[in-house]
């Protein structure tokens, strides 16, 4: 698909979802259009000086009356909450894990005052950065999501479980238990079982690919869970732009590797 239809095909199913969302009198981009943006700024996967540099060279086009580009990203880090439309519904089983982003160096630690991240270990290694947590439904999309410092225990993210404690259980792995106690739709799987588990982290995977989210250069956590929020987004709508189709096995295979931009 070339990439003008496919933005036009984002702006398209997005605007169907915020139709509701008033214009600011004062605004020079519709709802819609803010949204568009930080889902393309989401998948582009880059800095903010080099996403708006290629926004402004090939798409200015579609996008008439881009504001300036600090001002673009405040826009994105106000309306981060209209991320929210975009997240799916609970089922009867789920899945929780969580993810290592580096955010600088751990060489670098503690040089800047303005450092947002915090040392930790993800995938057996020190990073210092933040932690980002997942929750699927069956179908591998995502329900709901929080993120911390990286120097935090996963045992910290069971609010996203109690949240649907009466909808959805969740089966995660040993991290997630608490010696205070444990939200009774939580079921905790040993090291080897219940390998279903492995979902999250093919969605891990491909939102590394796609999106380059293993790294990632945000000095303010404001503008940190931004993005992942409006990531979080533009999971949900890429692997439903041409339906969930199960195989014969009854199994949904996901995808998002054609729409790299």
């Amino acid at each position: 698909m070339p990439t003008e239809d496919f933005i036009i095909r984002i702006f398209l199913t997005i605007d169907n979802q915020m139709n509701k969302v008033k214009k600011h009198s004062q605004s020079q981009l519709y709802p819609s259009e803010i949204v568009t943006l930080a889902i393309l700024f989401a998948i582009k996967g880059v800095g903010c000086r080099a996403f708006y540099r290629w926004l402004k060279r090939d798409w200015v086009h579609l996008f008439p009356k881009l504001p300036e580009r600090t001002r673009l990203f405040r826009l994105f880090a106000t309306h981060r909450d209209w991320s929210d439309r975009f997240l799916a519904s609970p089922t009867i089983l789920g899945v929780i894990d969580s993810f290592g982003i580096e955010l600088i160096h751990p060489i670098r630690e503690g040089r800047s005052p303005k450092q947002i991240g915090k040392k930790g270990k993800s995938n057996y290694r020190w990073i210092v950065g933040g932690k980002f947590c997942l929750q699927l439904n069956q179908f591998g999309l995502i329900v709901d999501w929080d993120c911390s410092t990286a120097n935090v225990a996963d045992k910290v993210f069971q609010p996203l479980i109690a949240k649907v404690e009466d909808k959805m259980v969740v089966f995660a792995d040993q991290h997630f238990h608490a010696k205070t106690g444990d939200p009774r739709n939580l079921k905790l799987c040993p090291r080897g079982t219940w390998n279903d588990r492995m979902l999250v982290e093919t969605v891990f995977s491909m939102l590394t690919l796609i999106c380059h989210f293993k790294k990632m250069m945000h000095r303010k956590w404001t503008y940190f869970k931004m993005r992942l929020a409006f990531m979080v987004s533009a999971f949900n709508l890429l692997v439903q732009f041409d339906g969930l189709k199960p195989d014969d096995a009854g199994f949904i295979p996901l995808s998002i590797a054609e729409y790299n931009l």
